[in-house]
């Protein structure tokens, strides 16, 4: 990767983690209770329950940035048998993602997911801009089972940008008329 290349690509990252912190916060902020508890499309959550599974990407992409600096710097064959591991447990982890999703709102509450969207994305930047070029071109196999988005093999910068990609896919399912349906 080029240095200006890598450089373009962070703060287009960058950028769009401020775009995504702002429409969080302006979605939370417009919603009302009726219909925060309307059904999406597409899924079986209704519209808080995909918000806070939209949130939950952004707090994954913390804890999968240590396991990319980890196995980045072993064997290309570790990372390929975790995720070959991590593949055959699909199941119980959609049945996980599910029932996080299913209560996360309730637990947290909207004040208090906006407040985490804003300190996580405030991180995920933190460390984004504290990463060098090549930091953020060691990568390591994924399960790719777990989310469309996962590919076989994923760049510690194509890590930070997962989490836009899951975001806006699911925003699209959103019934909010502040997210253009309702």
């Amino acid at each position: 990767m080029a240095t200006g290349e890598a450089a373009m690509e962070v703060d287009e990252v960058y950028a769009e983690l401020d775009r995504v912190r702002d429409d969080y916060r302006r979605l939370l902020e417009t919603a009302t209770v009726a219909e925060l508890r309307q059904l999406t499309v597409g899924t079986k959550w209704n519209n808080e329950q995909l918000l806070f599974h939209m949130l939950f990407g952004y707090l994954l992409v913390r804890n999968l940035g240590l396991i990319v600096w980890g196995f980045s710097r072993l064997p290309d064959s570790a990372s390929r048998r975790f995720a070959g591991l991590l593949d055959a447990g699909t199941c119980p982890f959609h049945v996980i993602n599910d029932a996080g999703s299913l209560f996360g709102a309730r637990v947290l509450g909207y004040p208090r997911m906006q407040r985490l969207m804003d300190r996580v994305v405030t991180g995920l930047q933190e460390t984004l801009r504290a990463q060098s070029h090549e930091s953020l071109a060691r990568g390591m196999h994924f399960p790719v089972g777990w989310d469309p988005y996962f590919r076989d093999y994923m760049t510690l910068l194509e890590v930070y940008h997962y989490p836009t990609q899951h975001y806006d896919h699911h925003r699209a399912q959103l019934t909010l008329a502040s997210a253009g349906r309702g």
